[in-house]
């Protein structure tokens, strides 16, 4: 059970960073974005079109849902180039956080 605790301990200390809000409100923003687009463009529920648009940023793609239409397709391919890389820097900067937390502030951001 600790292993948990010090992960929502973590955090909550990345969630002090303002960079680190900055990039998840910029994630949750284009997820929200690509899933209202979804609804729209597929006409599929808002759980699908949220549940695709995660699974697609993160990389999943489980495959059960796929853009049938030449906007969705279109616009896929820009959300995934896009999305990718704020997911990956949203990630990084969690992680950076947190272990710097760990360290005592001692870690990449620590030093600059």
């Amino acid at each position: 059970m600790r292993p948990i605790q010090d992960l929502w301990l973590g955090l909550r200390v990345a969630l002090r960073d303002g960079q680190v809000r900055g990039l998840m409100a910029l994630t949750f923003s284009l997820i929200a974005g690509a899933a209202f687009f979804y609804s729209w463009a597929e006409g599929w529920g808002l759980l699908d079109a949220f549940y695709f648009s995660v699974i697609t940023i993160s990389t999943i793609g489980y495959g059960d849902l796929v853009p049938q239409t030449v906007p969705g397709k279109l616009f896929t391919m820009g959300y995934v180039l896009v999305g990718l890389g704020l997911f990956v820097a949203s990630a990084s900067a969690i992680a950076d956080a947190i272990i710097s937390s760990r360290r005592g502030g001692r870690g990449k951001r620590g030093q600059q």
